[in-house]
């Protein structure tokens, strides 16, 4: 699979109108928050994180919410492919949804053998600078798109077994 450059979208994306700002978190704050950000319920929790004053109090919130645990349960090395945002073979699908967040589309397959078989449909783009990323609605990049592909995820049992990129979208 092509190295993929997600500009944590997510991140960028919600930030953007709450009226916080990540410039004040640390780098390994930064990192946690873009993986974790993925659970939070709403923009209000989004913020609340947002306006704490220190990292001690952030990483307590998370704590306190039940976050932590879905990033910080991995060790190092999962974490930092996590960070990478290039799924593969073996990741857990909280793993994929904290690298590229939840999908466009997502389908229950009954063609597979394992006790529950999903494919997570993914919508990628690729810049003019040749960054390939997760297409977000709305986003400033999706206008200047190069290219546009799709990426389909196969989960059995939770686990990515199977990674397709396709050549165009579907639906």
């Amino acid at each position: 699979m092509r190295k993929l450059t997600v500009v944590a979208a997510v991140l960028v994306t919600l930030t953007l109108g709450l009226g916080a700002s990540t410039k004040k978190l640390e780098s390994y704050e930064k990192d946690h928050y873009a993986a974790l950000s993925v659970w939070f319920k709403d923009k209000a929790e989004h913020k609340a994180y947002l306006k704490l004053k220190t990292n001690t109090e952030r990483d307590q919130w998370l704590k306190d919410k039940g976050y932590w645990d879905y990033f910080y349960k991995y060790d190092e090395y999962d974490r930092a492919a996590i960070l990478s945002r290039e799924p593969k073979i073996g990741w857990t699908q909280d793993m994929l949804y904290m690298a590229w967040g939840p999908p466009f589309h997502k389908v229950k397959s009954t063609k597979r053998t394992a006790q529950e078989s999903t494919i997570l449909k993914y919508r990628m783009e690729v810049s003019k600078d040749g960054r390939h990323m997760v297409w977000e609605p709305k986003s400033s990049e999706t206008y200047k798109a190069v290219r546009r592909y799709q990426t389909d995820i196969y989960l059995d049992d939770r686990k990515i077994v199977k990674i397709e990129e396709k050549d165009a979208w579907e639906l």
